[in-house]
């Protein structure tokens, strides 16, 4: 059964390794059989990300020629920005009024965020109330299905809350229940073996020129166990294993053989992924060099697909008035 499904980003840096095996693989996929709405979320970005917020226009600009490199079809796809369709805002206000403090201050991610986070004040309204304008973005559209990893599963359960209880404060079953699809996404890290992350500036960027990766690929921590050429390596504890493990999986055997036998050095090794992630962001960065010469057809295309996300959210909102204000 063809499904509605939402999905989204912040425009909050270049897009990397991590987000194409994590999101964009599957949203092809799930491009070729469902009704999908891709939103560049630029309002969530501002929450955190507000004292840089003048980069967020450009970074918008990117990100979309970004998605429509890897494959996002504007002809398939919807393809918006968020801030373009002012009923995201409108109806997080709504929401807001039915939301219980709780549910947000309990929230897993908001507690994480700010334990980890030091280099921003997250401590504002803004930040706290993210959930609350996620799951606007969500039920806006009526999506009925989300895909996200099993550490996201709290975030589509709160929404479903706050849907659920939209229907009983006023009487009606305008939101029906969103699921999951559970998405199983290879697990890979920053090139110093933490989280990848812009704040680390530890990725390789589907932007990045040949160039770019070989000297990127030449810094990643390898097993360090292994310190010199004739010691065996370890290669289930290497983090550069693990990137042939997602790029170039043929490979694998053979890599496992000369690292546990130590037949080659780590700067061989990670010479031969650089040449393999290469080649394979080839296609995507030759059409990403063109769609940024015309910057304005990506405004065209994100300009188009504003319009068809507004008759949508426009349809909803009616509904919502209808219930809320009579």
């Amino acid at each position: 059964m063809k499904k509605t499904v939402f999905s989204a980003m912040r425009p909050t840096g270049k897009l990397h390794l991590g987000h194409l095996v994590g999101a964009l693989h599957n949203w092809l996929l799930l491009q070729k059989e469902h009704k999908c709405i891709f939103g560049i979320v630029d309002w969530h970005a501002l929450m955190g990300e507000y004292e840089q917020s003048l980069e967020i226009k450009d970074n918008v600009i990117e990100m979309a020629a970004d998605w429509i490199a890897c494959g996002i079809d504007p002809e398939k796809s919807i393809i918006f920005v968020q801030s373009q369709v002012p009923e995201h805002l409108e109806l997080q206000m709504m929401f807001s009024c039915i939301t219980p403090l709780g549910w947000l201050e309990r929230n897993p991610t908001y507690k994480e965020q700010l334990r980890e986070i030091k280099t921003r004040d997250l401590q504002t309204y803004g930040f706290l109330g993210y959930p609350v304008l996620q799951a606007a973005d969500i039920l806006l559209y009526k999506a009925n299905a989300v895909p996200i990893g099993e550490d996201q599963l709290p975030h589509l359960e709160l929404t479903r809350e706050i849907s659920r209880r939209f229907n009983h404060i006023f009487k009606k079953e305008i939101f029906e229940d969103c699921e999951a699809i559970l998405t199983e996404t290879p697990r890979l890290l920053g090139l110093d073996g933490r989280k990848m992350s812009k704040s680390y500036n530890n990725a390789i960027n589907l932007s990045d020129t040949p160039e770019q990766i070989a000297s990127k690929s030449k810094v990643m921590i390898t097993d360090t166990k292994r310190i010199k050429l004739t010691d065996k390596g370890h290669p289930e504890e290497c983090n550069v294993y693990s990137y042939y493990n997602v790029f170039a999986p043929q490979q694998t055997k053979d890599v496992y053989q000369w690292c546990s036998k130590a037949e080659k050095g780590c700067s061989d090794c990670k010479k031969i992924l650089s040449q393999e992630i290469t080649e394979q962001l080839k296609e995507i960065r030759e059409k990403r060099a063109k769609l940024i010469e015309d910057k304005n057809k990506i405004r065209d295309i994100l300009e188009a697909g504003k319009q068809k996300a507004r008759q949508i959210a426009q349809k909803t909102l009616e509904e919502v008035r209808g219930v809320v204000f009579g």
